[in-house]
């Protein structure tokens, strides 16, 4: 719970509190533009290419690539304990201190070795993976927490091709050099974080009607996370799997985007990021908005289950017809994007929260959401690293595609799966038997 502000702050939270409208204008805005900041000490680097630069005969993006996910892999695992346990009262402080941390690498960046560079970025990563579950503590378990998610979820996607955009703007119109950019881009993005974590700071708790609708969402001791994974293992599977799919296809479409259109030979212009981002999130955005009026939790996982194997299987349609000269890039970009984002999502901001809503299951979406993200990232590292080292490296483009056409095969049966499960375990808790 938030600890009882005073003085001119403590009535803003009660105005928060008598007037939902209000309410959730703030919380959207605050957590969308603290995670669009958070993204602006995450990403930028990757909108430039570093050509002609290797350590120990790697190229240095790959290796630059490979340190931060590998610092965000663990950072996410770290982040099971930090965001599970952590409390409303210590969140602001957290996220504004991960973010400092993040933040001195990238200082560092030109004026270090080649070589230390790449340590840079595994240490720029390390704090950053916390923020996206402590950030959502703020939303989670509240009648509106389908539409905040949302909110707050379409800020990666938006995010990640503004923060890349104003890079390259950054390097192209203000004469910033390559090695200053990432840490030139955080900076221009610390006034809106500043504001938005004011924001975050003035919500009130969740009220007795949100607990009743959704039920009570604690702080999680060691104990509380290992009866949960132990009770729900199975069905954690069948989800986490097409989230950790989709997260290495999201990942490396993300990261990857200029290289794999410099391959195709369309380097991309400064508004490249943005614009194609900006059209994928409105689609997102149109797609999911009215799902927040599905007031019956189990409808709505259903239809959750529904639209991301979709997503996936538009990822795989664009792919082909990609591959087949049917589309040109920027189609091929735009209808991957909103195919993987349709999936991804959800299972970052309302799918788990609808999840526990429905079953009545004591835990905390942001604890399910690091769980899954943490084993996303692990395999995006793990795939980086293969190509970084091994002796035959595919094109970015090859692998784009590959990964693309195996989303769309592999994501749907393993949500067929889930919702069978699930409707397996609703039919007992109905008729009071008990599980195998």
């Amino acid at each position: 719970m938030n600890p009882a502000p005073d003085g001119a702050r403590s009535r803003f939270t009660a105005l928060l509190d008598r007037h939902p409208a209000l309410f959730t204008a703030v919380a959207v805005a605050s957590a969308f533009g603290a995670y669009t900041a958070m993204y602006a000490f995450r990403k930028p680097f990757s909108a430039a290419t570093f050509s002609g630069q290797s350590v120990g005969g790697y190229d240095l993006k790959g290796l630059l690539v490979v340190a931060q996910i590998l610092g965000y892999t663990l950072s996410k695992f770290l982040g099971i304990k930090v965001v599970s346990e952590a409390g409303a009262g210590r969140r602001i402080a957290l996220i504004g201190g991960l973010i400092a941390l993040a933040f001195a690498p990238l200082a560092l960046l030109p004026v270090v070795p080649t070589w230390a560079r790449v340590l840079c970025l595994f240490i720029n990563g390390l704090p950053l993976g916390m923020i996206w579950g402590l950030v959502f503590g703020f939303l989670e378990g509240r009648r509106v927490t389908e539409f905040l998610g949302l909110g707050m979820s379409v800020s990666f996607i938006f995010a990640s091709g503004w923060t890349k955009s104003v890079g390259v703007f950054l390097m192209q119109k203000g004469g910033v050099a390559e090695n200053w950019m990432p840490a030139a881009t955080g900076l221009v993005f610390v006034p809106l974080l500043a504001a938005c974590l004011a924001g975050l700071a003035l919500l009130p708790p969740p009220n007795a009607e949100d607990v009743a609708t959704r039920s009570r969402r604690d702080p999680m001791s060691a104990e509380a996370r290992r009866r949960f994974l132990r009770e729900n293992f199975l069905i954690l599977v069948f989800l986490i799997v097409p989230y950790v799919l989709l997260t290495v296809f999201r990942d490396l479409r993300d990261t990857f985007m200029a290289d794999v259109l410099k391959e195709l030979g369309h380097p991309p212009d400064p508004a490249f990021f943005a614009r194609v981002e900006t059209w994928v999130g409105i689609g997102v955005l149109a797609a999911l908005a009215g799902l927040w009026f599905i007031r019956d939790h189990w409808k709505a996982l259903g239809v959750y289950h529904v639209l991301i194997a979709l997503g996936s299987i538009l990822v795989g349609g664009s792919t082909l017809a990609f591959s087949k000269g049917m589309i040109g890039p920027s189609a091929w970009m735009i209808l991957t994007g909103l195919g993987g984002y349709l999936g991804y999502v959800p299972f970052n901001s309302i799918l788990f929260d609808r999840f526990l809503a429905a079953t009545r299951k004591v835990a905390t979406a942001s604890f399910l959401i690091q769980i899954a993200d943490s084993l996303g990232y692990l395999a995006s590292a793990s795939l980086y690293l293969q190509r970084t080292f091994s002796k035959t490296k595919p094109a970015w483009t090859r692998l784009t595609l590959d990964c693309g056409l195996g989303l769309a095969v592999l994501v749907p049966v393993f949500l067929a799966v889930s919702w069978w499960w699930l409707g397996r375990e609703r039919s007992r808790s109905h008729t009071g038997a008990k599980p195998d």
